[in-house]
């Protein structure tokens, strides 16, 4: 699969992608990005944003890129930085399907996404990343999986997966919500005559939301890569709001908030990408310090403290304002 290429790379953020939820529309729910990006953010100066964070990532790096039909337009913007670095071949490129953008490049939209995991989505949206990345794309995810969704059941929807699947495409899910390790279990059990449809899954983990660990280590053992999203809780882990024990373990270790944040997930052994969100390269720098930080017992006891029950971190992300 292509993920093996990663432990190819020699680098020690090997394990760190980065993703362009960000930087690829307007708006979005992470905290202080109204001051992150250029004045104005048209799409030539996202466009030229986000081909700076590729630059700085693939020089560091960094060799796995997230993007989606929903993030505005991230699929096109990593698009164009691939098409004018034909020699670059050693990045893993994963999008993702469920979502469709309604914002119309708005941060004020009343409704910046629509949902939908209907065989026809999947193919409207399968034709349009396939226009834009065409043979570069090597993970395409089924978007924001829950346990109710119709994706895990519609046996159509499977077949048409598992024929992508059998021309090289590899295919996963990501979920989201308080029910993620219930999504990840019904989503491994979900097979095609006789095989396992998926071979990677995309979750949330982090310092304050930490209840799909036991459901990832199984996915794990079963032989799906993991990949971790939200490792810094829509900025809730990064200065100035990240809580008072994370600010006081990361001026222990000389470093930011966000690298100790990403550091927890790093250590997860079932942990193969863990996503960057960096809308700026000086936070790209800074996550990347994650690989190095060496956190001790009574750090980690501290750090363990912050969890909070599922249900009031999902409440509490569900209320962030779109920036």
């Amino acid at each position: 699969m292509p993920f093996a290429r990663l432990a190819t790379a020699t680098t020690p953020t090997c394990h760190i992608g980065l993703g362009l939820a960000a930087v690829g529309r307007p708006g979005y729910i992470n905290l202080g990005r109204d001051r992150d990006l250029p004045e104005g953010r048209s799409v030539d100066a996202l466009r030229d944003r986000t081909h700076e964070l590729l630059d700085a990532a693939y020089a560091q790096g960094v060799r796995y890129f997230d993007v989606a039909r929903s993030y505005g337009r991230s699929e096109e913007f990593l698009a164009d930085w691939l098409n004018a670095r034909p020699d670059i071949d050693d990045v893993v490129i994963g999008s993702k399907w469920g979502y469709t953008y309604t914002a119309g490049w708005s941060a004020d939209a009343e409704t910046h996404e629509v949902k939908d995991h209907s065989l026809q989505t999947y193919e409207r949206q399968r034709a349009e990343t396939d226009a834009l990345l065409g043979d570069r794309l090597d993970l395409y995810q089924i978007h924001s999986v829950t346990p109710d969704s119709p994706a895990l059941t519609d046996k159509d929807l499977h077949a048409k997966l598992a024929e992508a699947a059998a021309q090289g495409l590899t295919v996963g899910f990501s979920t989201s919500g308080p029910a993620q390790a219930d999504a990840i279990r019904a989503a491994l059990a979900v097979t095609v005559d006789g095989e396992p449809l998926f071979r990677t899954v995309q979750s949330t983990y982090n310092a304050l939301e930490t209840s799909a660990a036991p459901a990832l280590a199984e996915a794990h053992d079963a032989g799906l890569t993991v990949i971790v999203k939200e490792g810094m809780a829509n900025g809730r882990l990064a200065e100035p709001h990240a809580p008072d024990a994370l600010k006081a373990v990361a001026a222990e270790t000389s470093l930011g908030t966000d690298a100790v944040a990403l550091a927890l997930v790093l250590r997860q052994p079932w942990a193969g990408v863990v996503l960057s969100g960096a809308a700026t390269t000086v936070q790209l720098a800074s996550n990347l310090h994650a690989a190095v930080v060496d956190l001790d017992e009574d750090q980690l006891h501290r750090l363990a403290a912050l969890v909070e029950e599922p249900g009031a971190y999902w409440e509490r992300r569900g209320q962030l304002p779109w920036h």
